[in-house]
């Protein structure tokens, strides 16, 4: 059995941000950072839109609203430490009809309150910026960028080894015992005993907190966020990130155009209910997901309060032209054979037994561990600040003391 001061469950992004600024803050602190998979960042992180958000849709006050501002920054400085590429290229969040402008003025107010440079655009300076988008008006977001997060992860384990670390892939936790005196992790492959534990799990945050008796009745629900690529003669179609106007009744940000670190450009994604936690494709179906979420009375909930809309994403999903003019909206040129497969992703969305989605940041504890139960977007972009949070939490939990 090898022996750790922490043991950090999650080779994403949150898990290997923790890791990290643990050992920043604790040097000489023993940690071992446990995932599954046989590589890091296999889903959250490395399956996202690899845009650096801004904070312009959150809650005034809430933890996504901070972290996601204190996030900006911290990202761009890791990433020139590390000499990582990043491009703060601005967003665009277009209104493609009058309908629109009240929920765009909100929005703008919004981002305002929260700290956030933003900036009016008519119609006449949208087409100036950017010839091939139809709009309205438009705000524009300019410290929001684009970056690849799995870099960026992968960066921060290579610091995590340069202190000390390890970091452990094929190692699925299945089973952990928790003590007063410690937390044994049987992994499959060893078993890994650490003074503390510290979990940000994320497509499998509720069975880990399960395993460890956190009490809070949740569990993740995943929703596929469906990609496509544009061809190599569109990669100069936009000279920013071109995002709708939400819908503020649903909880995802709408089909976006996104420049994408590599020089092209992506569309998407869709909002669809995954029938697997780690389904990326339509016909990946998980017996055991899907039994968990059918007799769970918060996700039938849901799905009776979201059913309309629900159904409609599925539409959009089987059908590449319902999708296509969900583009069409704000960039009519398009056509579907513009639309090339890309990779999808899968969001952890923490589901209450009430059928709360839960929207924010929450964290979970017991005497030995802390978990990360829900990180929904911007979880990347903010993924330091929420680091520089956990280990705030477990300095003053576990009676640490700093350097």
């Amino acid at each position: 059995m090898a022996d750790f001061d922490l043991a950090v469950i999650g080779g994403g992004i949150v898990g290997l941000s923790t890791a990290m600024q643990m050992q920043e803050r604790f040097p000489g602190i023993s940690v071992a950072v446990l995932e599954k998979e046989p590589a890091l960042a296999t889903h959250q992180t490395g399956r996202n839109s690899g845009v650096i958000h801004a904070g312009v849709y959150y809650q005034p006050g809430s933890l996504k609203a901070r972290f996601c501002r204190e996030g900006v920054k911290a990202t761009i400085r890791f990433c020139e430490e590390r000499d990582i590429p990043y491009e703060q290229c601005g967003k665009l969040l277009v209104a493609t009809d009058e309908e629109e402008l009240p929920r765009m003025a909100a929005l703008y107010d919004r981002a305002i309150e929260n700290g956030i440079v933003m900036e009016r655009l008519d119609k006449a300076e949208v087409a100036r910026r950017e010839p091939h988008i139809r709009s309205v008006g438009a705000i524009y977001s300019p410290t929001t960028g684009i970056v690849d997060y799995g870099r960026i992860a992968r960066a921060m384990a290579d610091v995590v080894r340069e202190r000390g670390g390890e970091v452990m892939t094929s190692s699925e936790v299945i089973h952990i015992d928790e003590t007063p005196a410690d937390v044994a992790l049987e992994t499959g492959r060893q078993r890994v005993r650490a003074k503390q534990v510290i979990a940000a799990a994320g497509l499998q945050a509720d069975r880990i907190a399960r395993m460890c008796g956190v009490d809070l009745d949740f569990r993740i629900v995943p929703f596929r966020g469906e990609y496509y690529r544009l061809g190599a003669d569109k990669n100069d179609i936009v000279n920013h990130l071109i995002y709708p106007i939400p819908d503020p009744a649903l909880p995802f940000l709408g089909v976006h155009l996104t420049r994408m670190i590599g020089g092209y450009v992506t569309v998407g994604p869709n909002a669809v209910l995954a029938f697997a936690r780690e389904g990326y494709g339509f016909g990946d179906v998980d017996l055991r997901d899907m039994g968990e979420m059918l007799r769970f009375p918060g996700f039938r909930k849901v799905i009776k309060a979201n059913l309309k809309s629900g159904m409609l994403e599925i539409a959009n999903s089987l059908l590449k032209s319902r999708y296509l003019a969900l583009c069409q909206r704000y960039c009519p040129e398009l056509t579907l054979d513009d639309l090339t497969p890309y990779r999808a992703g899968v969001r952890a969305q923490a589901v209450l037994a009430d059928g709360t989605m839960v929207h924010d940041f929450l964290i979970g504890e017991t005497g030995r561990t802390i978990h990360v139960l829900n990180a929904p977007s911007p979880a990347a972009t903010s993924a330091i600040p929420i680091g520089k949070h956990i280990v705030g939490l477990a300095e003053a939990k576990f009676a640490l003391k700093a350097a």
